[in-house]
């Protein structure tokens, strides 16, 4: 009997799975018709579309689904150009360290996301004290970007909400229900409700970059940054290499994280129809990055009331490998996630994949 339940349990992921990705191709496939639409590559926006999920992993449990939407603006000589931005704000952006040197390029982006968290038994309707707490974040963000060839700069305003008023648990009970997998029972016992704030800073840093004359090359990216907030508060390092042919002038392959939009190229033409001597291409990539975490509100519990929580690790690594194709202005980009454990009581290190659409339209 056990045999057969574990048999059905696999063949309804490996079903979840097949959904999952027949709505990603969809997606991917409605992209390029609207950027044909758009028109001037030069003036275009860029879109990033990123889900992650421990589906294909196997399992249901941590950080179990991550979506998030980004649009990043062309670039501007100064933030005053965008339209984006309200008169009254640009004498406090001025004001920021380190993205208004004189000289570079610039971009705002824009994004709503929303991440969930669950223990490992999400049958059970009782607090399990052992495991960490049901918890959502859903948030927006803009973010202040400056760059050359070189550096990327990036000064991010997080806000939002933790707890119930994220609504995670319906975005996870739906999902399950519309893929026919057993909806998780135990959202009651959920972070509460706390508004979410967070500042970001990160650096990022092309380290070298080569390519021969058929466009066969590679480069590594380095990123150093910190985050200061009631939701998470934590210093980052890390580097990514990648492999291929016609690698853009981008700045790596993020994951959902804080100050982690890197898909707007250095150069707008590099994306789309452009003076390449292809627009195709195709790289591997890898990557590691480390935490060192002084908060976690999804393993801390509530800043300001009584609530479940569990000891956190205060070193946190996320490993990555993966691979991205380019096809004119469409660049689809999948990795597999290892990441270490979070909290004292975790039982086995967290696997999840990384899926990122992005276009220029």
């Amino acid at each position: 009997m056990q045999c057969e339940e574990l048999s059905h349990v696999d063949s309804t992921r490996n079903m979840a799975k097949i959904h999952f990705i027949l709505l990603l191709c969809l997606t991917a496939l409605l992209i390029p018709g609207r950027y044909v639409a758009a028109g001037n590559v030069e003036d275009s926006w860029t879109f990033s579309l990123y889900v992650e999920n421990d589906m294909f992993a196997n399992t249901d449990q941590d950080y179990t689904n991550g979506i998030k939407l980004t649009w990043i603006s062309p670039d501007l000589t100064g933030y005053a150009q965008s339209d984006t931005l309200p008169d009254w704000s640009l004498r406090w952006i001025k004001r920021l360290p380190f993205i208004n040197e004189a000289g570079l390029q610039r971009n705002i982006a824009l994004s709503i996301g929303q991440n969930m968290y669950t223990p490992e038994d999400t049958e059970n309707t009782n607090l399990i004290v052992a495991d960490r707490p049901y918890a959502g974040w859903t948030y927006g963000s803009i973010a202040f970007h400056s760059k050359n060839e070189r550096r990327l700069d990036t000064i991010e305003l997080q806000a939002g909400m933790v707890g119930p008023l994220s609504f995670a648990e319906e975005t996870q009970k739906t999902w399950h229900g519309l893929i026919g997998v057993a909806k998780p029972l135990g959202w009651d016992n959920q972070i509460g409700n706390e508004p979410g704030l967070a500042v970001i800073y990160e650096r990022k840093w092309r380290t070298f970059r080569i390519e021969n004359k058929d466009g066969l090359g590679s480069d590594a990216i380095t990123h150093l940054g910190a985050t200061l907030g009631n939701v998470y508060t934590y210093g980052n390092c890390g580097v990514e290499t990648r492999f291929g042919w016609h690698i853009p002038a981008d700045f790596g392959t993020s994951l959902i994280r804080p100050a982690g939009d890197t898909n707007s190229p250095v150069d707008q033409r590099d994306t789309g129809i452009s003076k390449r001597a292809s627009p195709f291409g195709c790289y591997l990539f890898a990557s590691a990055a480390g935490r060192a975490v002084a908060r976690n509100i999804f393993l801390d519990g509530s800043t300001f009331s009584s609530s479940h929580s569990v000891d956190k690790k205060h070193f946190v690594a996320d490993f990555a490998a993966g691979a991205s194709i380019i096809a004119g202005p469409v660049k689809i980009s999948y990795a597999h996630v290892f990441r270490t454990k979070e909290f004292e009581a975790q039982r086995d290190d967290h696997k999840f994949a990384s899926i990122t659409i992005s276009f220029t339209y």
